[in-house]
């Protein structure tokens, strides 16, 4: 048996937590199986040192300490996201740690919460995918709920690891997965309210891509040769065909989530 143990560190700015995290996972002498199948050993996974922010993890990184893994609370110091940047610049400066994101606020937003209407439960759905995308991003390799299994435990943990030890690239547990699962869900039915066999004439591209550029209706008269009433009734038509108020920047707004025009084919023209 291999007695080289995996190192983790640790970020949280509860001490209970850190406090807790440690002495459970220092306790159990818990092994996980290490490398493929080919030639796979036993370590221990050993909880090295824990740390209340970024700046002094940072600080005992550059003195030398190298955990295998690092345990990063997502809101760190009263900032939701604050372990983001945290992630960011550990991942930057030492791309062989693997992450471990461990936070309560990636939790399924379960459907009977008091007080919460259904609009706000979505966009906290959207929240945390995006949040998700992000961390995954920039380097993250897992997820784990502070509350999974009804209650705090290292268990969760310990299959983050277990998982990423055997070579798999991700890990997310239940309760991380549900929410994903709910985004992914709620994302495509967004996509399919779009009539994505909407279609536009050149003209009205281009009139699309003239109002993105900020153009004055007499320049988009000019450079699409009619009449101003012509383009105003152009505009009208759009709006309503987009189903949207008759305006220039919801048109482009709507123009470009259909993908109808894009941002990069905007030109915009110098003013005098």
């Amino acid at each position: 048996m291999n007695k080289d143990s995996i190192k983790v560190m640790m970020v949280d700015d509860e001490p209970l937590i850190r406090k807790v995290v440690k002495m459970e996972m220092n306790g159990r002498n818990a092994q996980v199986e290490s490398g493929d199948i080919d030639g796979s050993v036993m370590r221990r996974v050993e909880m090295v040192n824990t740390f209340s922010d970024g700046p002094s993890l940072l600080a005992a990184l550059e003195g030398g300490e190298q955990p295998d893994y690092l345990l990063v609370d997502m809101e760190i110091q009263a900032e939701p996201t604050g372990g983001l940047m945290v992630t960011r610049k550990v991942h930057d400066r030492y791309p062989d740690i693997k992450i471990i994101i461990f936070s309560g606020r990636f939790d399924n937003p379960l459907k009977d919460e008091l007080q919460q209407s259904q609009d706000s439960r979505a966009e906290r759905v959207r929240e945390i995918g995006r949040v998700v995308m992000e961390a995954l991003r920039i380097g993250a390799s897992a997820f784990v709920s502070k509350n999974a299994a009804r209650g705090f435990s290292v268990e969760n943990i310990l299959r983050a690891i277990a998982c990423l030890e055997r070579g798999e690239l991700y890990y997310f547990n239940y309760p991380v997965m549900l929410t994903l699962k709910e985004a992914a869900e709620n994302y495509f039915a967004m996509v399919e309210e779009f009539d994505h066999n909407f279609a536009i004439n050149d003209t009205e591209k281009q009139l699309l891509l003239l109002e993105a550029a900020g153009c004055t209706a007499a320049e988009m008269s000019d450079r699409l040769g009619e009449s101003d009433k012509a383009i105003q009734e152009r505009q009208k038509d759009l709006s309503r065909r987009l189903g949207i108020v008759n305006k220039s920047a919801a048109r482009v707004a709507k123009a470009i989530s259909l993908g109808l025009i894009l941002p990069s084919d905007v030109r915009f023209l110098p003013r005098q």
